[in-house]
């Protein structure tokens, strides 16, 4: 397990794999008219009832300093709020599949603003890796634009705001890391504020919690919070262990793993160039593990 938490490597597949799962949960829950609002508001809870019980009882939970009251304000809000509305309301006019291959567009749009601030960036074959994993997206984004169920061109557009939101929260969270903090808090934080962020939404909206669709579908329910709550943990450590362009990156593996389990669990079908892209894609994540073998480095101390 220690191994596992401290290779960047191991945290990039642990948490892209994961982070694959939850999509063709929301695209079940949506299909039961489960509100977009309400299930992004349970993947948060996913992260908050899985930490803080751990935390509270290996004594780890830490008093909140102002910065780690910011960090978790602002991360919450442009990593996790935002983009969970996004997905979830997208989720049923684009699919489970293209909504991971938004996912998959994150990893460019966190090299363009890490080269714009002037941050350490991967050598050459980790932005190889990246612009090898971005053309796979792009053949797979575009194969699935022009399949007979395509979403309208406004969808695929509104789904771009995903990986600009996701992009920008790798960069916040890298430069603003707060001194001492520990990836567990820093992830419950910002979950928190995430939670009250849609629970305001929902309350305001529609006066109440629209939890009743949800009793037609507990196991999915169940699974999304156990997954959320599996995610959270590994994605923080990988942001500390790897940096942002390496966290990125999990958008890729989330693509993959999304595409696999909307096909054999909810049915979802691709052309054959679709999981072409995939394979392209497979191997941009092979050239970017490849560079962080090469290149090892500690992105956030402790």
């Amino acid at each position: 397990m220690n191994k596992l938490l401290d290779s960047p490597i191991n945290l990039l597949l642990t948490t892209g794999f994961l982070l694959g799962l939850n999509l063709p949960l929301g695209k079940i829950a949506s299909d039961h008219q489960v509100s977009p609002l309400l299930w992004a508001l349970l993947v948060s809870l996913g992260g908050v009832l899985f930490l803080f019980p751990i935390l509270l009882v290996q004594r780890k939970l830490q008093k909140p300093t102002w910065h780690m009251v910011r960090f978790a304000t602002v991360s919450g809000v442009i990593s996790f709020a935002l983009p969970n509305l996004l997905i979830f309301g997208l989720m049923g006019y684009v699919g489970s599949g293209y909504m991971g291959l938004m996912y998959a567009l994150s990893p460019v749009f966190t090299l363009f603003f890490a080269i714009l601030f002037q941050m350490k960036t991967p050598g050459r074959i980790g932005v190889f890796g990246v612009c090898l994993g971005f053309v796979g997206a792009v053949v797979v984004a575009l194969t699935r634009g022009t399949a007979p169920d395509a979403p309208a061109l406004m969808w695929i557009l509104a789904g771009l705001i995903v990986p600009l939101s996701i992009g920008s929260g790798n960069i916040y969270r890298t430069l603003d890391w707060p001194k001492g903090a520990t990836p567990d808090m820093l992830a419950l934080g910002s979950h928190i504020v995430s939670v009250l962020i849609f629970v305001v939404i929902l309350l305001v909206q529609d006066g109440t919690l629209p939890i009743e669709p949800l009793y037609a579908i507990p196991e999915v329910t169940f699974m999304q919070l156990l997954f959320a709550g599996m995610t959270f943990p590994v994605l923080f450590r990988l942001q500390q262990k790897g940096g942002p362009v390496l966290l990125s990156q999990i958008g890729y593996v989330a693509a993959a793993v999304s595409l696999i389990a909307a096909t054999t669990f909810i049915g979802e079908t691709y052309p054959i160039a679709t999981w072409l892209g995939a394979i392209v894609i497979a191997v941009g994540i092979f050239f970017s593990i490849l560079a962080q073998v090469k290149t090892p480095k500690v992105a956030v101390q402790e």
